[in-house]
């Protein structure tokens, strides 16, 4: 990976804490121009470089992280704007986003009849661990081009899990976000529940702390449940109902179960219809309020 050039494409929440580190551990890097950007003043104080077209940076780099809301943006940076055709031999493309696995086996293929190389990388975690390079990884590629940039993946990575074959990277992302979102929902009706009974949140937190409810996603709505503080939390419900459309779209193509994600897509699509700003924690205060006319 020394000397090697790197490409980032998305510099959000989460693709500027990518760039930060990218840049820290020395790897010569340029970033896309963009509206969606994230202030990038600190990064160039870094050294990165800003490119005003996809086929500047592609012609310039070898390698290019993607790190995007979804299927539709990806498809235009690799079709529209023109990333596909202005790639060089040999270029390999990470797609950290969380997409619809059938598009991004399509997009593989597409990038290897154009001589390059794709491999699917998403990520869970939040953006205060991207800044802090602590990120997880579920990879699904060629093991061999996985093994190759997997140097560069450490660098802003703290777990990485090669999953298979192109997509499913992907595949096992929704399945994740599944998990966890469905636990947010579940966990969200409680907390709302006890606010309706008036249960001090201190006593809720300490059963569920001590008994099945213990786990990543009470941790991170503990300062919520105690104070309403959503630092920690604050996912975009329109994200989460995104994940959640991926997630049984990609049910309906292998025919999978999915009852569960249903009526969890279903509350959120609700609760955006009242909130269509609102962060996932909100949905807990709407809940309490609206009871079962939500």
């Amino acid at each position: 990976m020394e000397g090697q050039a790197i490409g980032l494409i998305g510099v959000g929440l989460m693709g500027h804490g990518i760039a930060s580190n990218i840049a820290k551990k020395g790897y010569s890097l340029a970033i896309l121009n963009h509206e969606g950007n994230q202030p990038v003043d600190d990064l160039i104080a870094q050294g990165v470089r800003v490119c005003d077209t996809v086929e500047v940076l592609a012609q310039s780099v070898d390698i290019i992280v993607l790190c995007v809301t979804g299927t539709p943006q990806i498809e235009q940076i690799m079709y529209q704007q023109g990333l596909l055709t202005s790639l060089r031999k040999g270029t390999v493309i990470i797609d950290c986003s969380t997409a619809l696995p059938h598009s991004s086996v399509a997009i593989a293929q597409a990038v290897q009849a154009a001589g390059g190389f794709f491999i699917d990388a998403p990520m869970t975690r939040t953006p205060k661990e991207a800044a802090e390079g602590r990120l997880n990884l579920i990879v699904g590629g060629s093991e061999e081009i996985f093994l190759r940039v997997k140097p560069l993946l450490e660098s802003f990575a703290e777990n990485i899990s090669y999953a298979g074959s192109v997509g499913s990277g992907h595949r096992l992302k929704l399945i994740h976000n599944f998990v966890s979102l469905g636990f947010t929902a579940v966990l969200s009706e409680a907390i709302a529940a006890a606010r309706r009974a008036e249960i001090a949140p201190e006593v809720l937190l300490d059963v569920l702390d001590k008994g099945g409810g213990n786990s990543v996603v009470l941790n991170r709505l503990k300062p919520y449940m105690l104070s309403d503080d959503d630092a920690s939390f604050r996912f975009a419900l329109s994200n989460a109902h995104k994940d959640l459309t991926y997630y049984t779209q990609m049910a309906d193509d292998t025919a999978d179960c999915q009852q569960m994600a249903a009526a969890v897509k279903q509350l959120f699509k609700q609760c955006l219809e009242v909130k269509p700003d609102a962060v996932l924690t909100e949905i807990i205060p709407l809940m309490a309020e609206q009871g079962n006319q939500l």
